[in-house]
């Protein structure tokens, strides 16, 4: 999923770095879409993040009461599984922020194209 979202970003940026002309409300539309579904991957993986944060805070305190080895063990897996877990998130909440400001931007150059002054120049 890191490589889509970076790849997807890319060309995105690539097209507005092209600035050519394009059917800006088709890559508004398929942007949109990309989004929506980024967004739900996003929302997964705060679920699960939190999950196991929630589980590594409850077995640590639980460690912290009972002194239990197998405790320690279950802590420090769910932590090491934590770790990988905040990381892939901060990537998925960076990118989709990036990706609002590249909506932003396309909404730029469809209401540059439907300006009067562009329209009598096509004419």
């Amino acid at each position: 999923m890191k490589k889509r979202i970076l790849d997807y970003r890319k060309r995105i940026d690539a097209l507005l770095a092209q600035g050519a002309d394009r059917d800006w409300n088709r890559v508004l539309e398929e942007h949109l879409t990309q989004i929506a579904f980024f967004q739900h991957e996003r929302l997964i993986h705060l679920i699960v993040t939190v999950t196991f944060a929630v589980l590594t805070m409850l077995s640590a305190c639980f460690l912290l009461l009972t002194q239990e080895i197998a405790l320690c063990l279950l802590t420090l897996l769910l932590l090491v599984l934590l770790i990988p877990y905040i990381a892939h998130y901060y990537t998925l909440e960076n990118e989709v922020q990036r990706m609002y400001a590249q909506y932003d931007e396309i909404l730029k150059r469809i209401s540059a194209a439907q300006t009067p002054a562009n329209s009598s120049a096509q004419s």
